[in-house]
């Protein structure tokens, strides 16, 4: 078995319950074992406009055959039923779900497709502070320990809406 996180977020539509829906999607996935959700969170836009948004973080359990590349496909696919939107030329648009994979196992590299760990993980408090309440010791590959980071996110606004159990259970 290996662990995968995956940062969710959200702005546009009905945003908690895209959230909720894509936990339920990723559950049923092939090679999913086991998802646990961090709190629910409030943060502002960085780099982009929009109302502010809904994050989370998962813990994904996986099989070990599971690849990284068809597990980052499968978060597409999900964007996709979920009305995620890309419009040609828009670097953070406001969105309907966004699903990034942040770490999968130990793995990291760099392709046109897919680079682990995420490579600004460690500069969006809306993935640091969920991924450190799933996991407080984790580690972003050769950058080290994720609590390093805390710091230099403290002006970014964030706050704490929900326990994973007034959210993401179903």
């Amino acid at each position: 078995m290996k662990f995968a996180f995956v940062a969710l977020g959200a702005n546009l539509g009905e945003p908690e319950q895209t959230l909720k829906k894509s936990v339920d999607l990723i559950k049923n996935l092939n090679g999913v074992k086991k998802v646990e959700a961090s709190g629910l969170y409030s943060t502002a836009p960085i780099d982009s406009s929009g109302p502010d948004y809904l994050n989370a973080v998962l813990r994904v359990k996986l099989d070990d055959e599971v690849l990284a590349e068809e597990f980052l496909k499968s978060l597409f696919e999900i964007e996709n039923s979920l009305g995620r939107v890309r419009p040609a030329g828009v670097h953070n648009a406001p969105r309907t779900i966004d699903c990034d994979l942040l770490l999968f196992a130990n793995d990291q590299r760099v392709s046109d497709f897919l680079t682990l760990p995420h490579p600004r993980m460690h500069q969006r408090a809306f993935v640091l502070l969920p991924l450190l309440e799933l996991n407080p010791d984790i580690e972003i590959g050769e950058l080290g320990p994720a609590i390093n980071f805390l710091n230099s996110v403290k002006e970014q606004r964030i706050t704490k809406l929900k326990d994973a159990r007034q959210w993401a259970q179903s």
